[in-house]
């Protein structure tokens, strides 16, 4: 990655953005100018370097959006003016904004028009936009259209929705793309609030992670306000023919209008959710929490945009099985959204709180013993993670990672989500429930709206539960700054896991296939135990038996499918090829791509996967098709 540009922009500390939005939160809150001080002064304390932006907040911040849009499906963009609300440093000279591809037509500062200029084009990165301004600049506005370029936006074609009568629009800026489609200061360590206009085909609606409608009006204009502060991977827009159905007084469910039973179906138990988390951890504080069902080409299981996440259809599995994704979604109200890694390599920070909060919801909400097959399953995966991710780049498992030079993207495994939740977890188990629980509630309240880095956090504890013998007895730098997995590594016991490692000792010895009465009791997470505790090697006549007696093949579990289609493809299981090759085709989830694929190539499968991969690579987002075409070495030249 070149770097010169950057270099230039690095001798100021990145986050005087958490003054400014301290600052601008406490001054919506009327606070004195007494502790707008106090905030400064506590705040600073935390700026750390921001590998993956141009931005340099301590010559000039945003601190407001006022973006006005129109949405142009013909041509597949965007045209906005970005209207930025700023603070200035005494002596600045310019603001520097993150952009990747965007088409910039005009630039005024306070009205007038201003110069401006751009460094040198990054692969990942994008280029920064340097516009000259003058201490006590209030306002910059920027206008511009997006272009192909734009790797955050999905256009959908009517055939790849579920009504398949119009298309489809959504976003995905985490973890460096909101540049992508906005000009912006593109760091989590920097916040903002924002208003938005946005004008969509009239028998559309238009959704943001901001105050949503909820229905469609006639004139396909729709507004939004989002009075807390967020950083940019937290900016979304989806557009389509979508319909809402309330779940409760501040929940419910967005999806296109073939999909909404089965969504609210699916998601009934949300405001027990949300109860359950403000239980744990204090108050939601995001006022309303509503899902919105994205067609299958959406690239993750969930995105936590504030107050709308976006949901892959893949976990409407009919029987609420897979529901762990939304206490997922909703825990990052809390682990992320409301206190964020001040950089990408703090990105533990967010995703290993939110597996242990996800946890927590779903014992309170379903049972310990229902958790406990969640947890196990973690528990392995990680295990297998670990030592894959470990052969290639071993320095990817430590949780403090080093993506200086990368695209963060790179650090999306399952490491800083399943390694930091045992790490909490043994934590937990250290120092007792009761006493960790007071400890997350303070944390949360004492830095809502605010970031943390990793060595802040580790100071935290340090000061507020972990005595200097109990970090040295949990191996605290050895969990957070070593690669690999500890040895003391939590030791998960599901006695639901039991009877089915029972059934799979049986089958293995003799062929007996587990019996019907006790499959039917089985939760998707007992189908994974069981399917991915089957041997390398298994007979195919032994996998015929399987499939015919449980159809996993054709199951429309996506989770179940994925896992069945590990040992299908290792074993040369010929009557899954059909199902796999419209699985990938059909659905972008890149939980589900990876491995699929990897299996395909990993058993001479090449040939296949590539046949697969044409057909599928225009389905899916930018997201999962720059990591496929990587793996399987693909280019379109």
């Amino acid at each position: 990655m070149h770097h010169k540009t950057k270099i230039l922009m690095r001798n100021k500390a990145l986050l005087f953005s958490l003054f400014a939005a301290g600052v601008l939160f406490s001054c919506q809150n009327n606070n004195s100018a007494k502790n707008n001080m106090e905030e400064e002064k506590e705040t600073t304390a935390q700026w750390v370097n921001d590998p993956h932006t141009y931005a340099d907040p301590n010559e000039a911040v945003v601190t407001h959006l006022n973006w006005d849009a129109v949405v142009d499906f013909e041509n597949k963009k965007i045209s906005a003016t970005a209207n930025w609300d700023i603070q200035t440093s005494p002596k600045a000279e310019k603001i520097i904004f993150d952009t990747y591809g965007l088409d910039i037509k005009d630039v005024k500062v306070d009205g007038k028009p201003a110069d401006h200029s751009f460094g040198d084009f990054d692969q990942e990165m994008g280029k920064p936009m340097m516009i000259v301004i003058s201490p006590g600049a209030k306002q910059v506005s920027i206008t511009y259209e997006t272009t192909e370029q734009a790797r955050a936006l999905q256009w959908l074609a009517p055939e790849q929705t579920a009504g398949k009568k119009m298309p489809f629009l959504f976003t995905q800026s985490q973890a460096i793309l909101a540049r992508t489609w906005i000009p912006t200061q593109d760091s989590p360590g920097i916040r903002f609030t924002y208003k938005a206009k946005v004008q969509v085909p009239d028998s559309m609606i238009a959704l943001m992670s901001a105050e949503n409608p909820k229905g469609k009006n006639t004139s396909g204009q729709y507004s939004f306000n989002m009075p807390q502060p967020v950083p940019s991977y937290l900016m979304a827009l989806a557009v389509g023919d979508v319909a809402f159905e309330p779940v409760s007084d501040r929940t419910g469910v967005y999806a296109e209008p073939s999909v909404l039973d089965k969504a609210v179906y699916e998601f009934t138990d949300l405001e027990k959710m949300v109860q359950a988390a403000e239980g744990l951890y204090g108050p939601y504080a995001w006022g309303q929490y509503d899902i919105i069902v994205l067609p299958p080409s959406f690239p993750f299981g969930g995105m936590e945009n504030p107050r709308l996440t976006f949901a892959t259809p893949t976990i409407l599995a009919g029987d609420r099985s897979l529901v762990a994704l939304v206490a997922h979604e909703l825990a990052h109200s809390w682990s992320g959204n409301l206190v964020t890694n001040a950089t990408w390599n703090d990105f533990w920070l967010n995703e290993g709180f939110t597996v242990y909060f996800e946890q927590r919801i779903m014992e309170e909400v379903y049972g310990r013993d229902y958790s406990e097959m969640l947890a196990s399953l973690t528990r392995n995966a990680l295990i297998r993670d670990a030592a894959e991710i470990g052969k290639e780049n071993p320095e990817d498992t430590k949780l403090k990672l080093n993506l200086e030079g990368r695209n963060p993207d790179e650090g999306v495994t399952s490491i800083p989500y399943d390694k930091g939740y045992f790490f909490l977890r043994l934590i937990e188990e250290t120092v007792g429930r009761e006493k960790f629980d007071t400890f997350l509630k303070k944390y949360f309240e004492t830095y809502k709206f605010k970031v943390m880095t990793t060595e802040g956090f580790i100071d935290y504890m340090a000061e507020n539960l972990l005595t200097e013998e109990q970090q040295k007895e949990i191996k605290l730098n050895e969990w957070i700054y070593s690669p690999g997995i500890p040895d003391n590594l939590p030791v998960v016991k599901s006695e639901r896991f039991v009877a089915v490692d029972q059934a799979m000792e049986s089958f293995i010895e003799n062929g007996s296939l587990p019996a019907k009465e006790i499959t039917d009791r089985w939760t998707t997470h007992e189908w994974l135990h069981f399917i991915n505790s089957l041997p390398r090697t298994v007979d195919i006549q032994k996998l015929a038996a399987l499939d015919q007696a449980y159809n996993l093949t054709n199951t429309g579990n996506s989770e179940i499918a994925a896992a069945w289609f590990q040992p299908a493809i290792r074993n040369g299981y010929a009557p899954a090829n059909s199902r796999i090759e419209n699985f990938l085709v059909n659905v972008g989830r890149r939980k589900f791509l990876t491995p699929t694929y990897k299996a395909l190539l990993d058993n001479d499968q090449r040939e296949m996967a590539m046949g697969i991969y044409e057909k599928a690579r225009p389905n899916y987002h930018a997201v999962s098709r720059e990591t496929m075409d990587e793996l399987l070495g693909y280019s379109e030249e």
